[in-house]
């Protein structure tokens, strides 16, 4: 059976969301709470490269605005750096399975997600 991580941070209304599908349809899986156990650079690189920095940073949410970064054109080694000290602009959640990454709530993506890897 693969194990499941969840990304995200422990107050953020889409993890606990996410939490509460993944309790209902009864999915075993492991949350990761960036604020108290951030990624490393190796981690972040690895989802930066499965699903690329556009569908990574959240650029509605609060820290992204609080950092001024819309105003500044930053190239995407400059994103990535302020993405790994600044952890909490991860669009959430963040949903790994084995090689497979999911980024965003979509309930009705879960299952297809979740569904497709138990078929292997």
């Amino acid at each position: 059976m693969a194990k499941l991580h969840v990304v995200g941070i422990k107050n953020c209304n889409k993890i606990r969301d996410t939490k509460k599908w993944m309790e209902d349809h009864e999915v075993d899986y492991q949350f990761v709470d960036v604020k108290k156990d951030p990624l490393s650079r190796e981690e972040l690189k690895e989802l930066e490269f499965k699903v690329g920095l556009d569908v990574l940073v959240n650029k509605r949410g609060m820290m992204w605005r609080k950092l001024g970064l819309a105003k500044k054109d930053l190239s995407d080694k400059e994103l990535f750096e302020e993405l790994l000290n600044h952890q909490t602009m991860i669009k959430r959640p963040v949903i790994i399975k084995d090689e497979a990454v999911m980024v965003g709530y979509d309930e009705e993506s879960f299952e297809s997600f979740l569904d497709e890897e138990e078929e292997q």
